[in-house]
C-alpha cells in the first residue's frame, strides 16, 4: 500500500509497497489451474497500486493473467483504493468486461465527507470516488461495486455522517462493510479528539438500518444466469456459486455441480444471495483443465520429483518459475529411505550404539542421586 491513512495499523506491520513480478504471478496461476482450480483471487492491501515499485501496473498484469485462464474458470479482483483505479479506468473497463473476469470491484470510500477524508489522509475526494463508480457502472453493465465505511471517525460531524448516508442511498451498494471506528494504539487517529462512543454506536446502527432497507436482488428473480459452483454454504444445505457479477447464488447440493459452470433459473432472492435451480437442458461445463487434487495429494511437486521413486532417478530442486504438478501422498511414502539403499545396517548399528551410551549415562545419574 502506498497510502498512510491515519487510522491504519496494518502498514506498520507490512511496510511499503512490494509487488511480485508478473511472471511469478502468471506461473502461480498456471500451477493452480493445473491442480484443478477453477477460480483465482488477485488481492492485496491495495491491488490498484500493483507494479508502481517495479515499473509496471495492474492492467498489464491482468492482461497477462487472462491469457492463461482456461475456458470456464474465473478471476476475481481484490480491493483497490480510488486514487489508483482512476489512472486506469479505460483499461479496467475492458478487463472487467472480459468473460473470464468477474464484473466486481471493491472500492472503499470510508466517508462521503471531504473533511473527514482529509483527516484520514485518504488522498482522494468524494468526487473522485463517484467518478470511478459512475464510469464503471456506465461502461460495465451490471457491475457489482462493494465499499467500506467507517462510522464515527474523529471529527466527524452529524452533517458529515448525513453525507455518507446520502451516498449509500444513492448507490445502494449490494455489498457494504460497515465499521465502527476504533482507535488503534500508535496511529495518528488515536490521538485525535474522539467522537463519543454512544454517537458512534448510533451512527453505525443508522447506517446498518439503511443498508438492510433495500434488497438488491429482488428484480433478478426469474432470470437465467450462468454461475460457477465453488464451495459449500455455511449451513451445509447448499452449494455456493457466483454469477458473472460475483453475486452469490445458492444451488442444490449435487456433487456433480462442484467446480462446474452451469446455467440456473433464479427462483428466490434474499438480502445477500439468490437461489437458483439448474436448467435441465443446459450444458454443464467443467471449468478446470484437470481434476482437482484429491484429499491426501501434495501440491506443487514437479513431474520429475513425482516420478523419481518409480524410475530410480535422482531428484533436484527446481525454481519457483517451473510449473509443479500434483503428486499423491503415497509418492512421499514411496521415497527410498537410507536403509532402503544398502546403508541400513551401518545406520542401525550406529543408532543402537548411541542408544546404549544414553542409557548408561541415564542409569549412572540415577545411582549417583540415590
Amino acid at each position: 500500500c502506498l497510502n498512510a491513512c491515519t487510522y491504519c495499523k496494518t502498514k506498520h506491520a507490512r511496510g511499503d509497497l512490494a509487488s511480485y513480478p508478473i511472471e511469478e504471478l502468471v506461473d502461480r496461476a498456471k500451477q493452480s489451474f493445473q491442480e484443478g482450480v477453477c477460480e483465482i483471487w488477485l488481492t492485496s492491501e491495495d491491488t490498484g497500486a500493483y507494479g508502481r515499485d517495479i515499473g509496471t501496473d495492474l492492467p498489464t498484469l491482468l492482461w497477462k493473467l487472462v491469457e492463461v485462464i482456461p475456458e470456464g474458470a474465473m478471476l476475481r479482483l481484490g480491493m483497490t483504493n480510488p486514487p489508483y483505479i482512476l489512472e486506469h479506468l479505460e483499461e479496467m473497463v475492458k478487463i472487467l468486461n472480459h468473460p473470464r473476469v468477474y464484473a466486481f470491484l471493491h472500492i472503499p470510500v470510508q466517508s462521503a465527507s471531504d473533511s473527514v477524508l482529509m483527516d484520514m489522509k485518504r488522498e482522494y475526494c468524494v468526487a473522485d470516488f463517484k467518478q470511478v463508480v459512475d464510469f464503471l457502472k456506465e461502461k460495465v453493465s451490471g457491475i457489482t461495486i462493494a465499499t467500506d465505511i467507517i462510522c464515527g471517525f474523529p471529527g466527524e460531524t452529524d452533517e458529515d455522517f448525513q453525507e455518507t448516508m446520502k451516498l449509500v442511498e444513492k448507490y445502494r451498494f449490494p455489498s457494504l462493510f460497515i465499521n465502527q471506528f476504533y482507535p488503534r494504539p500508535g496511529t495518528p487517529a488515536a490521538k485525535m479528539p474522539q467522537v463519543p462512543a454512544a454517537v458512534k454506536k448510533q451512527r453505525t446502527k443508522d447506517l446498518s438500518q439503511l443498508f438492510h432497507s433495500y434488497n438488491p436482488y429482488d428484480h433478478k428473480v426469474g432470470e437465467r444466469q450462468r454461475v460457477l459452483v465453488t464451495e459449500e454454504s455455511f449451513d451445509s444445505n447448499y452449494y455456493v456459486a457466483h454469477n458473472p457479477f460475483y453475486e452469490q447464488v445458492l444451488v442444490p447440493k449435487d456433487p456433480l455441480l462442484m467446480g462446474k459452470m452451469v446455467e440456473v433459473n433464479i427462483y428466490e432472492a434474499g438480502k445477500h444471495f439468490m437461489k437458483g435451480q439448474p436448467v435441465s437442458d443446459a450444458r454443464v461445463h467443467t471449468a478446470s483443465i484437470t481434476r482437482p487434487l484429491a484429499k491426501g495429494e501434495v501440491s506443487g511437486l514437479t513431474e520429475e520429483f513425482r516420478c523419481a521413486p518409480q524410475n530410480g532417478t535422482n531428484w533436484k530442486a527446481h525454481s519457483s518459475a517451473e510449473i509443479p504438478v500434483k503428486t499423491p501422498l503415497s509418492s512421499w511414502m514411496a521415497l527410498q529411505l537410507p536403509w532402503q539403499q544398502g546403508g541400513g545396517l551401518k545406520i542401525l548399528s550406529a543408532s543402537l550404539a548411541l542408544l546404549a551410551v544414553l542409557v548408561m549415562f541415564y542409569c549412572g545419574g540415577m545411582k549417583t542421586e540415590l
